[in-house]
């Protein structure tokens, strides 16, 4: 048994699609229509081989709402990692990316919080 999709709820998969691939610089793997929705998936610059993120739209309601009550708490939904979070940081800041905090050392781990324009708080973490 192997896990192959992570879902990002989105409020828009336009805005998504742009942001997780201008901004972060993933690729498109899937954009396949599906009545009023798409299959989207993207995956990461360097990672692991295989593996997705569903930039999965938020057409629940009761959904909708949670997910605002986590980024309005500063709650991430997800982790993307970086082996060099200084430096990304600085890219993304350059590229635009707002961060609600910069990178911030907890010991073992580094962490450094940003919002993705589609309703989240992701969280970037390097492991040290």
């Amino acid at each position: 048994m192997y896990a192959k999709l992570a879902s990002i709820p989105v409020a828009d998969q336009d805005t998504a699609r742009k942001f997780y691939t201008e901004m972060l610089g993933f690729s498109v793997v899937h954009d396949i229509p599906m009545g009023p929705f798409r299959w989207l998936t993207v995956t990461p610059p360097g990672g692991i081989e295989g593996i997705e993120l569903v930039l999965e739209p938020m057409g629940f309601p009761p959904a909708a709402a949670y997910y605002k009550a986590l980024f309005e708490a500063g709650i991430p939904v997800t982790a993307l990692f970086s082996t060099d979070i200084v430096a990304e940081h600085e890219e993304l800041v350059r590229r635009g990316v707002v961060f609600r905090h910069p990178p911030k050392d907890h010991g073992t781990l580094w962490t450094a919080l940003f919002e993705d324009t589609c309703g989240n708080v992701v969280n970037l973490v390097q492991v040290k």
